[in-house]
């Protein structure tokens, strides 16, 4: 008896010497500024305040103050200073365009959950910044030092009463910015609401009263948050605003707006989506058939691969992939008559790259046919012939044009020249591009890429781009050109790669769902 009241008092503690460890793992963990990112997504209570038409919201749910101590964590030792400024000049960027200074007025006080909200896509859009406390008096205290110093600035203050709740508005601003109407309203003591105006600020009181009309009791957008995982930010799109500050085409039809999750991924930012399209016809899912990029080679800057790529270019297809996708594809193509009419003839996946030696497209077996393709080269002044060398036999397809200079005379004209078939049918622009098909070595840096965006997915359509193109992409994007105004400094020479990828669509009550994926990679 002895001798086991002596084993259970050794157990007992060990255990407790167990929990007690794990417990402090677990305080360190999440004391971490790398926990910053481990966040479960899901609609805080804002969400209630959201109109489900409103032009954008954006839900940040993780601690803005930690956000400086995440990117100094994840960054390279001699960047993480900088890294660290930058990303506190960049939060503290975003906080002064409400005219607010994060360092002064929020910084003592404000909670994880903060959110956004722009009710219309106009010039001059009312928005509302829904901001949490961390105790129940800090949005208090907020609060009156924010109208005090107003006040003592000059602003006139006007305070009344709507929906039983106080509401403070007046024109305001930061020492030295120019004076904007603002509103404020406290809600249970611990959440701040600050509008750019008195009658935005009734419009999402009004709305947090109608069940049927806020964010936080919309269904189907619960179920669509459920499915997007875990993110540190959840933003919603209307169609307005996905086509006049995300440059998506205006004229895509039935589009019916974007929920997407952001997820930081060590320096990287992750992003994934639905992007839904009302439809009243069932369509056809645009299904995966293979996958050309194992064992593929290539020096690609951009790599690409399509599934049934001759539905995406057929003008009559109504399916959102091919009216959204298939005009980006064709303005690529446009003066590059032999890869659009491997496009075109092609219903199998194409794996498509963009090199300085030329463009090089790997296809199934007999896709397309060399009759089927001849028939559409020879439309454009193309003949086919054989060319032999290195010990292979080309298919080259060329056009005579007629030479300048003294060594006037007629020459033949190289336009696309296909390799032995082996596992796939291998195309190219150039026979130097051609060649490149057999450098695996040179290519994992996308397909390493192609790796991330194929991970817990099969693409249907997916784009994976070196610095160099994502660069390029970038540059002229709406949203990207704001964030780099708010950090402040140029973010482009940062930029080291991009993937983007659709999913499988999803049919559903409404019309047809496309699952978005999307990684930015950043030095």
């Amino acid at each position: 008896m002895q001798a086991r009241s002596f084993i259970t008092a050794v157990a007992a503690a060990i255990l407790t010497l167990l929990l007690l460890f794990a417990g402090l793992l677990w305080g360190i963990d999440r004391r971490s500024p790398v926990s910053l990112v481990r966040q479960p997504l899901n609609l805080p209570r804002a969400a209630r305040f959201v109109p489900r038409d409103t032009a954008l919201s954006l839900h940040w749910l993780a601690d803005p103050a930690r956000l400086p101590a995440y990117a100094q964590a994840v960054a390279p030792a001699k960047q993480r200073r900088a890294a660290r400024d930058g990303a506190r000049q960049w939060r503290d960027g975003a906080f002064a365009m409400a005219g607010l200074d994060f360092d002064v007025e929020l910084a003592s006080w404000l909670g994880p959950e903060l959110s956004l909200i722009v009710l219309d896509a106009d010039d001059s859009p009312g928005w509302v910044l829904a901001l949490t406390s961390r105790d129940d008096d800090g949005a208090r205290r907020f609060l009156q030092r924010f109208w005090q110093t107003r006040s003592l600035a000059g602003t006139d203050l006007q305070i009344s009463s709507y929906r039983g709740m106080g509401l403070i508005s007046g024109r305001g601003a930061l020492l030295g910015r120019e004076p904007q109407p603002l509103a404020t309203a406290l809600i249970d003591d611990d959440m701040l609401l600050l509008a750019s105006g008195r009658g935005v600020l009734e419009r999402v009181l009004d709305v947090s009263q109608l069940q049927e009309q806020h964010q936080l009791a919309d269904a189907d957008l619960q179920r669509q948050v459920a499915r997007l995982g875990d993110g540190v930010a959840l933003l919603t799109a209307s169609p307005e605003a996905l086509t006049k500050w995300f440059d998506v085409p205006a004229d895509l039809e039935g589009l019916d707006g974007l929920v997407a999750a952001l997820q930081p991924q060590e320096s990287d930012l992750a992003i994934t989506g639905l992007m839904r399209f009302r439809s009243q016809d069932a369509l056809a899912a645009w299904p995966v058939t293979a996958d050309l990029v194992f064992g593929a080679g290539g020096r690609a800057d951009l790599m690409g691969q399509l599934q049934d790529p001759a539905r995406l270019l057929d003008p009559t297809e109504s399916h959102p992939l091919a009216r959204w996708l298939g005009p980006l594809i064709v303005r690529q193509v446009e003066d590059q008559s032999a890869a659009k009419a491997l496009l075109d003839l092609s219903h199998g996946p194409v794996l498509w790259q963009q090199q300085k030696e030329g463009w090089l497209l790997a296809t199934q077996r007999q896709q397309p046919s060399l009759e089927s393709l001849d028939e559409r080269l020879e439309q454009n002044g193309l003949a086919r012939s054989e060319l032999v060398g290195d010990g292979e036999t080309l298919q080259v397809w060329t056009r005579l044009v007629r030479q300048k200079g003294r060594g006037a005379g007629l020459s033949a004209q190289l336009a696309v020249a296909q390799a032995p078939p082996t596992d796939r049918d291998w195309w190219g622009s150039s026979l130097a591009a051609l060649a490149l098909r057999r450098d695996t070595r040179a290519l994992q840096p996308r397909l390493q890429q192609w790796q991330w965006l194929s991970s817990d997915a099969e693409p249907v359509q997916a784009l994976t781009l070196a610095s160099r193109p994502a660069r390029e992409l970038l540059s002229g994007w709406r949203p990207w050109m704001l964030v780099q105004a708010l950090a402040g400094q140029p973010l482009q020479p940062h930029v080291q790669g991009l993937s983007l990828g659709v999913d499988a669509d999803r049919q559903d009550d409404d019309g047809i769902v496309l699952p978005l994926r999307a990684r930015l990679e950043l030095a």
